[in-house]
């Protein structure tokens, strides 16, 4: 129970601390999107459902292995992961944003490949960021594009 909490309250230490604020936030809302970003509004859903799995699947981990290791490779995933919109948000550049997101792909899937040892479960819930993530890297290369000059 004590680990199912902390695991909880670091996730929501790092969501807190790594949120743009709301001109930050309002000015990513105002860039072009990509004409074919037709599911955008399940956007919001499908970050959710990621880091329900992030959350399983660390509490999965610590519980086959108690390794404080592992609990840094996940916290590390959760800061790249949530730096995404808050590094594009705060420096104005969709650049930043493709960096850091293939960054935290590449990250995940070394944290996948150390947790599968110690539990398949937690391996597999990884498996939804690990798809989503390039998804989510070409969309904001193709942002890029259309967004050569987004300081308005």
């Amino acid at each position: 129970m004590a680990a199912a909490l902390l695991i909880l309250l670091a996730m929501v230490a790092v969501g807190a601390l790594l949120n743009p604020n709301r001109e930050q936030f309002a000015w990513f809302l105002r860039l072009r999107r990509p004409a074919w970003l037709t599911f955008e509004g399940l956007i919001p859903l499908i970050w959710i459902s990621i880091y329900a799995c992030f959350y399983a699947s660390a509490l999965l981990a610590w519980n086959a292995a108690m390794s404080w290791g592992l609990m840094g490779g996940y916290l590390g995933l959760l800061v790249l992961v949530q730096s995404y919109t808050w590094l594009i948000c705060t420096t104005r550049r969709l650049a930043n944003g493709t960096t850091v997101a293939l960054a935290g792909w590449v990250w995940g899937v070394a944290l996948a490949v150390v947790v599968q040892p110690q539990s398949t479960p937690a391996t597999l819930l990884l498996i939804p960021y690990l798809l989503w993530s390039p998804v989510g890297t070409f969309v904001t290369w193709q942002m890029q594009r259309l967004n050569r000059n987004p300081d308005r």
